[in-house]
């Protein structure tokens, strides 16, 4: 079912002391202007405080997991340069001191959208803690024309956002960002915004998130949609990272 995927997700940098160290000035490139590291289309690029990796449309499982895998190698590589190491946390706490650029504190530049309520604008993010910083694992996917965005995303938070709470337990990035149906549209289809970071650690999950992703493409360009009551829980699910109420999801959808 899948044509093509691709994805932007963010890492943090560390020291050995095992402080956050901002990426500004590091790593390079930039949202209007990132940085390839081959001719394939991968990139990189600095990202508030986080460094983000851009890979070109996949159109197979293994070309979207060797694509993400040459991405990681890089950025380890380049962090070993710089005496770091590449944390895959989705969200961290930085220090005053690496929060001082204009760059550092620059978040959402555009908006995204709420697929739950017909793509309405979500707000610009704002957490209690000034110093959290969040880490998202983006999933940008090619949809025909006739399919419904919005459907897309509800079908994603069921297959990847509610059950990416059995490996992925970070509550704090949902203060920021990773709300239920958060999506940008793209003219090839989507943008899926809610999953952090936590689907790049290894090939494995790499390869479920493409299989998902496939099922949720699958069931929207069916048409098949939610009842009221079944959306108020798969929001309810990832809002409040709620495993019991992802147990009555797996059971009602046999996930």
């Amino acid at each position: 079912m899948l044509t093509n995927l691709g994805c932007d997700p963010e890492v943090f940098l560390v020291n050995a002391d095992g402080k956050f160290i901002s990426s500004v000035g590091l790593i390079g490139g930039t949202k209007d202007d990132p940085m390839p590291i081959d001719d394939a289309g991968n990139a990189v690029q600095e990202d508030n405080v986080a460094v983000e990796f851009n890979t070109p449309p996949c159109s197979t499982k293994q070309m979207f997991i060797d694509n993400i895998r040459k991405n990681k190698d890089w950025l380890d590589e380049k962090a070993a340069q710089l005496g770091l190491t590449v944390a895959l946390k989705p969200s961290a706490v930085f220090d005053d001191d690496q929060l001082q650029t204009e760059a550092a504190q620059t978040f959402g530049c555009e908006p995204d959208y709420n697929a739950w309520e017909g793509g309405r604008m979500n707000p610009r993010p704002a957490a209690q803690n000034p110093n959290l910083r969040s880490a998202g694992g983006h999933i940008h996917i090619e949809i025909p024309e006739f399919v419904d965005k919005c459907l897309v995303v509800q079908w994603m938070d069921l297959y990847v956002g509610c059950l990416m709470l059995e490996f992925d337990n970070d509550t704090d990035r949902r203060k920021l960002y990773g709300k239920p149906g958060a999506f940008r549209p793209k003219k090839y289809g989507v943008e899926y915004r809610t999953a952090s970071n936590a689907w790049i650690e290894n090939d494995d999950l790499i390869s479920w998130v493409w299989d998902q992703t496939d099922k949720a493409v699958e069931k929207a360009t069916q048409g098949i949609g939610f009842t009221e009551e079944q959306g108020m829980k798969i929001r309810a699910c990832i809002n409040r990272s709620n495993l019991d109420l992802l147990a009555e999801l797996k059971a009602e959808f046999d996930l």
